[in-house]
């Protein structure tokens, strides 16, 4: 396994990291597509993950309408200390009207819950889920750094937001004087390069972390499908259409990936997750897997080493078709003399 630190924090995380989407099936039909994993396969996936160096485990309060803290908890044990704990919080967790969000209560109450779940006393990346449009940021980060100072949680870290979004909470966490986001959890794949745009420069600028989640487009880059459809019918993605994806183009793609990983004699997700993994600003790459079979295969992606010619033919069939004003921006910069 390879490392790398974490944004600007001292804390190095694994580039593969598990994901426990799949632990439990409480809920909604959702669930049950992702994976609905009692507590002996999840455990023994756990236990995959960690001998193979993965130290991040990355969760949320509403996954599995919380069975999956709770089965996480239940299977980390004496192992805690080994794992960089993530989970997170914004989304419905009940009826009520004030069981979503990130209001100072919401968030005060699911951190309480998560940390009963979890069967920890903190939590290592406490991160919001998505953004809340009616709490304003001073309110969310001031008890995020609340909950920073009592112990209860390590770092804090933001995920699905725009650039401008995170350049507003880091602006006014500076301001403050308080806890800064130190990681951001986005969407990245080879059929979903949209945070090129924004996000990716944003975070290398300001030295925050990038967690990527979805990778392999919940499956669509696995090698299960083609253009003729789904080569496994019990695919995720067969059941639940997310992230959404241009499908042509995807396809497009996956004509090279399997061409790239036939030179490399390896799979296609292999090639999937190590073109992401070769990306500048990618700390961690979020995994998720219902069999310890299919994580392994996935892991061994860290040790694939993409070559010149392999990197250039993913990029030109994934490449994001121009967009203002970064066309405009980029003909203009071409006006100035480069540096000798």
């Amino acid at each position: 396994m390879e490392y790398a630190q974490l944004g600007a924090t001292g804390v190095f995380v694994s580039r593969i990291s598990l994901g426990a989407m799949s632990f439990g099936g409480r809920g909604s039909q959702v669930w049950d597509a992702v994976g609905a994993l009692g507590v002996k396969e999840t455990d023994h996936l756990v236990g995959t993950a960690l001998d193979h160096g993965v130290n991040l485990i990355d969760t949320a309060d509403v996954y599995a309408a919380g069975e999956s803290e709770d089965l996480l908890g239940q299977v980390l044990g004496a192992r805690r200390r080994d794992v960089v704990l993530a989970t997170k919080m914004t989304a419905r967790t009940g009826p009520g009207p004030n069981e979503v969000g990130q209001s100072r209560l919401h968030i005060m109450r699911s951190l309480e819950d998560s940390l009963r779940r979890l069967r920890t006393d903190h939590v290592d990346l406490y991160q919001i889920h998505n953004i809340d449009p009616i709490t304003p940021f001073e309110e969310t980060l001031a008890a995020l750094d609340d909950a920073v100072r009592q112990g209860k949680v390590r770092y804090i870290g933001a995920s699905n937001l725009t650039a401008w979004q995170m350049m507003k909470a880091l602006s006014v966490s500076e301001r403050r004087g308080w806890a800064r986001f130190s990681s951001l959890q986005s969407y990245y794949s080879l059929a979903g390069r949209d945070i090129e745009r924004e996000i990716l420069p944003l975070v290398q600028d300001q030295n925050v972390g990038l967690l990527v989640w979805s990778p392999l487009a919940a499956g669509l880059l696995s090698g299960k499908f083609d253009r003729d459809g789904a080569r496994d019918g019990d695919a995720r993605r067969t059941r639940f259409e997310f992230p959404p994806v241009d499908h042509e183009r995807a396809y497009d793609v996956i004509d090279v990936l399997r061409e790239v990983a036939a030179r490399h004699e390896t799979g296609v997700p292999s090639v999937a997750l190590a073109w992401v993994l070769a990306r500048p600003g990618v700390s961690s790459v979020i995994i998720g897997a219902k069999r310890p079979e299919q994580l392994t295969e996935n892991l061994a992606a860290v040790g694939l080493k993409l070559t010149p010619r392999d990197l250039a033919e993913l990029d030109a069939v994934s490449a994001l078709p121009p967009e203002y004003p970064g066309w405009i921006q980029a003909d203009h910069g071409d006006r100035y003399p480069k540096p000798a």
